[in-house]
C-alpha cells in the first residue's frame, strides 16, 4: 500500500514538473513503476499541456493571459494563492487530464480500458437505443483523480478550494458530451436509431469553463477561524462555507491582483508591451475593444508598428497535382501597449480599473 502511494504521489510530482517546461516528452516519465502507470503517465503530460493551452486561449486578450507561472498550480508555499484565475487553471488543466485518458481509452491505446457499452441494448428514448462505442469517462475521471488531486497535499481550505475546482473541471467533461446516432431501417427509413455519448471539442469545454470563471463564486470565510489552520474550529468553519457551494461552481477566496503592473514575485509581467487588437476580420467585440482593456484603461497608450511580412500569394494549380505560389511581401500593422510619456501622465478621463476578472 505504501509503495503504491509512493508511486502515484512520484508520477504526479514528475506532471507538476513538466507542466511548466517547454518540452514535453514521454522520456520526462520514465521511471521504475507498473507499466500502466507509465502509460497513462504520458496522457497525463499531454492532456495537462492541452489544458493550458486552452487557457492561453481563452485569456489571449485579457490582462491575465495564462502566464507560465499559472502552470504552478500553486503548489509551493509561497505560491499558494486562490483566486478567480487560478480557480480556473486547476479547473482547465483536470478537464484536459481527463479529456486526454478518455479519449486515448476509448481509441485502444490502453490495454486494460475500451468503449463504455454499459448501456448497450438499452431503450434510450423514444425511437433510439443505447449502441455503439461510448466514449469512456468514467476510466478517465478515475485515472485523472488519481493523478491530479494527488498534487495536493494540503489540508486547509485553500487545498480543499484547488481539490473542488479540479472537480469542477473534470464534471465539465461530462456536462458537455454529445450524443451520437446512426439511422437504421428498410430503405434509410431511420425507424430507429442506435445511439452513443461522445466527447465534445475540447473548445467547448474551455468556453464552458470560462463562463464558469465569469460566475465564480468568493468564498467568505471566518479569518479568525482560519487562522486556527488545520484545528477542528477551522475545518468546521471551511465545513458551513462549502455547504452552500454547488458541485459545478468555481470558487476563489482572493481577490485577483491589479495585473495591469508587473509583480514580479508573483509572476505577473503587467500588460506593458502585450498586442492588442484594432482591426482585422472576423474579431469578437472583446477581441475589438482589447486595446481599451489592455492599455488604455491601464494607464498605458496604443502604438502602432509597421512590420514587413512575406507570405504566399498568387497561388495557382498546375496539372498533376502541384500548388505553386509567388511570395508577396507586405507592410503589416500590429498595435502594442507602452508606456505614456512620463511628463505628460495619464489622461484624466481614464478610470482605472483593477480587478483582471472583470469586462
Amino acid at each position: 500500500m505504501k509503495r503504491s502511494t509512493f508511486l502515484i504521489l512520484s508520477i504526479a510530482g514528475v506532471y507538476g514538473a513538466v507542466l511548466h517546461a517547454a518540452a514535453w516528452s514521454v522520456n520526462n516519465f520514465l521511471m521504475t513503476g507498473p507499466k500502466a502507470y507509465l502509460t497513462y503517465s504520458s496522457s497525463v503530460a499531454a492532456g495537462a499541456h492541452s489544458g493550458m493551452e486552452e487557457c492561453k486561449f481563452q485569456f489571449g486578450w485579457e490582462r491575465w493571459n495564462c502566464p507560465e507561472s499559472a502552470l504552478q498550480l500553486s503548489t509551493h508555499n509561497r505560491l499558494r494563492s486562490a483566486t478567480r484565475e487560478t480557480s480556473f487553471v486547476h479547473a482547465i488543466s483536470s478537464a484536459g487530464v481527463m479529456y486526454t485518458l478518455t479519449r486515448n481509452c476509448s481509441m485502444g491505446d490502453f490495454e486494460s480500458c475500451g468503449c463504455d457499452d454499459s448501456r448497450n441494448g438499452r431503450v434510450g428514448g423514444r425511437g433510439w437505443v443505447w449502441g455503439g462505442c461510448s466514449d469512456n469517462v468514467e476510466f478517465g475521471e478515475r485515472i485523472s483523480k488519481l493523478f491530479v488531486d494527488a498534487l495536493e497535499t494540503g489540508h486547509d481550505t485553500r487545498a480543499l478550494i484547488n481539490l473542488h475546482n479540479n472537480e469542477v473541471g473534470r464534471l465539465a467533461v461530462k456536462a458537455t458530451m454529445k450524443r451520437a446516432c446512426k439511422c437504421h431501417g428498410v430503405s434509410g427509413s431511420c425507424s430507429i436509431q442506435t445511439c452513443w455519448l461522445q466527447l465534445a471539442e475540447f473548445r467547448e469545454i474551455g468556453n464552458y469553463l470560462k463562463i464558469k470563471y465569469d460566475q465564480a463564486h468568493k468564498l467568505e470565510m471566518d479569518k479568525r477561524r482560519m487562522r486556527a489552520g488545520n484545528s477542528a474550529d477551522s475545518r468546521g468553519a471551511t465545513a458551513e462555507t462549502f455547504h452552500h457551494v454547488h458541485a459545478t461552481e468555481l470558487v476563489f477566496l482572493e481577490d485577483s491582483p491589479d495585473y495591469c503592473t508587473r509583480n514580479a514575485s508573483l509572476g505577473h509581467h503587467g500588460t506593458e508591451g502585450r498586442e492588442c487588437l484594432q482591426t482585422g476580420k472576423n474579431l469578437s467585440q472583446w477581441e475589438k475593444r482589447s486595446c481599451r482593456r489592455l492599455c488604455t484603461e491601464c494607464g498605458l497608450r496604443v502604438e502602432e508598428r509597421r512590420t514587413e511580412v512575406v507570405a504566399s500569394c498568387n497561388c495557382k494549380f498546375h496539372w498533376c497535382c502541384t500548388v505553386r505560389c509567388e511570395q508577396c511581401r507586405q507592410l503589416v500593422a500590429k498595435h502594442f501597449c507602452s508606456r505614456r510619456d512620463a511628463a505628460a501622465g495619464p489622461p484624466s478621463h481614464i478610470k482605472r480599473r483593477n480587478k483582471g476578472h472583470k469586462r
